[in-house]
């Protein structure tokens, strides 16, 4: 059974009431989710099969970019401002 991923930012999003789907493929979680009528993405991403990083939108709803390190408390503090 895979382990479920981000699940920080999983458990931020239901704390804050904002609907979302997740889906895991290879190891990495993806979740999708719409804000103020603005759709966001957060897609990890792996090097040698271990994830590493996220490409996101969630700072630029138009525009994504990578984030690596601790991407979910990156995020997570994002997420938490709105």
């Amino acid at each position: 059974m895979a382990e479920n991923r981000l699940m920080k930012l999983q458990n931020l999003l239901k704390d804050k009431n904002m609907e979302y789907t997740y889906v895991e493929e290879d190891g990495c979680g993806s979740i999708d989710f719409m804000h103020r009528g603005l759709s966001y993405h957060i897609w990890e991403y792996a090097d040698e099969d271990v994830p590493c990083g996220v490409e996101t939108n969630i700072f630029h709803a138009g525009r994504s970019e990578d984030i690596e390190g601790d991407y979910e408390a990156i995020l997570s503090g994002e997420i938490q401002s709105w």
